[in-house]
């Protein structure tokens, strides 16, 4: 075989403006090229300016329709900078209120529709829309009220506003923070019930506190700014945040044990995802310095109410200011809610009149943008592409994303991702073989898992940038038959350190290695270490001394604890040396159980991973 030649690329994202054929979805994320808008007879749209529209008052204000332009339903009040965004490019209705039958007998008419929360976009919308509807946005951050998966096998692109509320939610944060230290509500409460108790509502001084935020993107670093002001010591935990950055503003990247246990407020401000659902548990609360406050403007479900609760009773929890709940509204007898050392406002985070305007006018910019054929950065749910480029590349599109949230699970450490060099082995031509959706899912492999952003071919670049990593790529050209479009995928991140170090290359990145064998991803490659298990369910990777009986002792643990085991493989360097065992597991084994596994007298270090 001849020798491999490297070629290294690195891509913007740039896809044609507009498709004519219908292609195959990747569901439930399905991918879809950008669309131009076309009128009911399909007559591609131009921005031409149009003419002033009718503000009447809602149930219903539309403008008289012109021929050529595209027509954008607003079904919930939108700010008026915004409106005149849209007017400049297309014909606006604004239909407040509509009931759901008088929404789908509309929506057949519309080329994109607006709503915030209170609209409910479900399949049957999508399905009335007769295949018209090309755009919803949502007017705010939130996407629970429209069906992507529905939207996607329409082929209709769903955007958000994500950044206009950053500010709002950040003062309102230290709002809460601030009256939660001073005892502001309930102070107003007593005294507009008569009393007088300014013994009673004594405060603590935020001068020289330390507050640990949890989550610092956009708005846990605006958070944490203010903070600066207010004369506090902010430390802040978020394994994938920049050390730069934080250092910029002054403040330190921490481990969740050390933010945990010095802080004497802590603030939340991270997505609610698998791996933070009730992160603030017992556990959790057990570890927390005596006489701790919490603030949360992020998401409810990242606290276990029922155990705040317990924490508040038991003196460990000082405070609480909470904007959001597990379940909103919450329940009008709700002990947490009830709690007089509790202090509680309606999910008001970004409930400002700024915010609201600044919503607006990204909500609009990101649907006439996507009306025109633009790449929409807000992009939730992700686009399609032609079937014949998506069932040839379907189970390399699995291995890619894989690839990406099993590397991005071995990072230890507080210091931030920042670069993730991408290796494509094929015996294919570089023009020969699209990239662009492998990078992407890659992407989305690094990044979902840790944060509540939807990454797919629309956002993914944008989305690296934003959060300052930096993907790169490699083509290795091999002999052999051009019919399969790659041999192998490499995922390497660069400059930080590992939950389980011989996954550290001899060139000092995290390394993993994958191919696809008879239509199944694979790992095959750890570090240094060969291996070779299907990269289904979850997997055990564990460090050896290469000696008989150790795949009977690990398997002997999992049994006794009644964890199924789907597959085992061994890489090894030598016989009789250091040697890699990966066991593949139906169920999540307990702490419990690992600790056994780390206790056998062999294993010099083992990971979990969820594949």
């Amino acid at each position: 075989m001849a020798a491999p030649s490297p070629t290294t690329t690195h891509h913007r994202l740039l896809l044609p403006a507009s498709t004519t054929h219908r292609s195959a979805a990747l569901a439930p994320s399905a991918l879809r090229l950008p669309i131009r808008a076309r009128t009911a007879h399909g007559a591609r749209i131009c921005a031409a300016a149009a003419p002033a529209a009718s503000t009447a008052s809602p149930p219903s204000s539309a403008a008289v329709a012109v021929e050529g332009k595209p027509t954008v339903l607003v079904a919930e009040k939108l700010g008026a900078a915004g409106l005149a965004l849209l007017r400049e490019f297309a014909n606006v209705d604004c239909s407040y209120g509509l009931s759901p039958e008088e929404l789908r007998a509309k929506i057949s008419l519309c080329d994109a529709l607006i709503v915030r929360s209170g609209t409910k976009v479900g399949r049957d919308v999508f399905e009335a829309s007769g295949g018209r509807l090309r755009v919803v946005g949502r007017a705010g951050v939130g996407i629970d009220n429209v069906d992507l998966a529905a939207a996607t096998e329409h082929g209709c692109l769903v955007v958000n506003a994500p950044t206009a509320n950053t500010v709002a939610a950040a003062e309102h944060g230290i709002a809460l923070l601030c009256g939660m230290a001073r005892n502001i509500a309930q102070a107003d409460a007593s005294l507009k019930a008569g009393k007088w108790a300014r013994n009673k509502y004594v405060g603590v001084s935020l001068v020289g506190k330390t507050l640990a935020i949890l989550g610092f993107g956009k708005v846990g670093s605006e958070v944490a700014r203010r903070a600066k002001g207010l004369g506090m010591h902010v430390i802040a935990h978020d394994p994938y945040a920049s050390a730069d950055r934080a250092r910029a503003i002054g403040v330190e990247l921490v481990s969740m044990e050390e933010a945990m246990t010095t802080a004497d407020f802590i603030s939340l401000h991270m997505p609610l995802t698998p791996a933070t659902n009730k992160m603030l548990n017992d556990e959790a609360f057990a570890k927390m310095k005596k006489g701790v406050r919490i603030i949360n403007v992020a998401r409810g479900g990242v606290i276990d109410e029922d155990a705040l609760v317990r924490a508040l009773d038991a003196g460990i929890v000082a405070q609480a200011a909470l904007d959001v709940f597990t379940k909103e509204p919450p329940a009008a007898d709700s002990k947490l809610v009830l709690h007089e050392n509790v202090t509680v406002t309606p999910h008001l985070g970004a409930s400002t009149v700024e915010a609201q305007e600044g919503v607006a006018i990204e909500i609009a910019e990101a649907v006439t943008g996507a009306l025109k054929g633009e790449l929409a950065a807000s992009a939730v749910n992700a686009p399609m592409v032609p079937a014949e480029v998506l069932s040839e590349l379907a189970p390399f599109v699995v291995l890619a994303e894989k690839l990406g949230r099993l590397a991005v699970q071995l990072v230890a450490g507080g210091g931030g991702i920042k670069s993730v060099k991408v290796t494509y082995a094929s015996a294919r031509a570089p023009d020969d073989l699209d990239t662009r959706l492998l990078r992407a899912m890659i992407t989305k492999g690094v990044i979902e898992s840790i944060s509540d952003v939807f990454v797919n071919l629309v956002n993914a670049d944008f989305t690296a940038k934003q959060r300052g990593i930096r993907i790169s790529e490699e083509r290795i050209l091999m002999d052999g038959s051009p019919e399969t479009p790659l041999d192998y995928i490499q995922v390497q991140i660069a400059n930080v350190e590992s939950k389980f170090p011989s996954a550290i290359s001899e060139s000092g990145e995290i390394t993993v290695e994958g191919k696809v064998k008879d239509g199944v991803p694979h790992l095959t490659k750890v570090g240094a270490f060969e291996v070779d298990v299907s990269m289904e369910g979850s997997l055990i990777l564990c460090r050896q001394v290469d000696q008989p009986g150790m795949i009977g002792s690990v398997g002997s643990v999992l049994g006794e604890e009644n964890v199924n085991v789907s597959f085992m493989s061994v890489g090894r360097i030598a016989p009789r040396k250091r040697a890699v065992m990966a066991i593949g597991v139906d169920e999540q084994p307990s702490k419990a159980t690992l600790t056994k596994i780390g206790e056998i007298p062999a294993i010099e270090e083992f990971v979990f991973l969820k594949l």
